[in-house]
């Protein structure tokens, strides 16, 4: 009689897929953070910046920017075998907000990305998911020749909740931009987790 390992092997499994949007102001870096993360070729919908747009886009301190999103941004990344993210990069100006109801639907949370120089730029996302109690993470792009602020003076400045997560990040490196996807999907996971415990009590 011959005895050996069980040909069974472990079904595979079904991962779970969740939407996470990466929003922000103009120029902030939401393209390069999907296109560094992505596992995939990302979806992009850059169009180049016209002269007719140069009056309503704010280019000071991106003045080398040449290319704007006008639609989205869309990329995949694994984080684990069973769980699965889909990024939506937001646009940033204020023209195309339109598009953001229809991109936040269903989303389990967000980033928004900031640039300590146009700090600013960062109140209408931040503004927009409070409004819509979309749990969100605020990743600071530490941009070269930007200046880098204590983690309190900038939360302070964004006027940030205290649970609300702050990360200094580079969007060009694939690390670091996964370490903030990761922040957000255990913020929103305890949030949710908080909300069910407050709704059994």
């Amino acid at each position: 009689m011959v005895f050996g390992r069980s040909s069974r092997r472990t079904p595979p499994v079904e991962p779970v897929t969740l939407k996470i949007l990466v929003a922000g102001g103009f120029g902030v870096g939401k393209t390069t953070l999907v296109g560094a993360v992505s596992e995939i070729r990302p979806l992009r919908t850059e169009e180049t910046l016209s002269e007719a747009g140069r009056p309503v886009d704010d280019t000071a301190g991106v003045e080398q920017k040449t290319t704007t999103t006008v639609a989205m941004d869309f990329g995949r990344i694994t984080l684990r075998q069973d769980l699965v993210l889909y990024l939506f990069g937001t646009p940033g100006q204020d023209r195309f907000w339109f598009l953001w109801d229809e991109l936040a639907q269903g989303a389990l949370g967000a980033v928004v990305l900031a640039d300590t120089r146009r700090l600013e730029d960062s109140f209408g996302a931040i503004d927009y998911f409070e409004r819509r109690s979309i749990p969100f993470t605020v990743a600071v792009n530490c941009f070269e020749g930007a200046g880098r602020f204590p983690s309190e003076s900038v939360r302070a400045a964004l006027d940030l909740d205290p649970e609300v997560p702050l990360l200094m990040c580079d969007a060009r490196q694939r690390e670091s931009a996964k370490e903030v996807l990761v922040a957000v999907v255990e913020h929103a996971l305890v949030r949710a987790d908080r909300q069910r415990e407050h709704a059994d009590a």
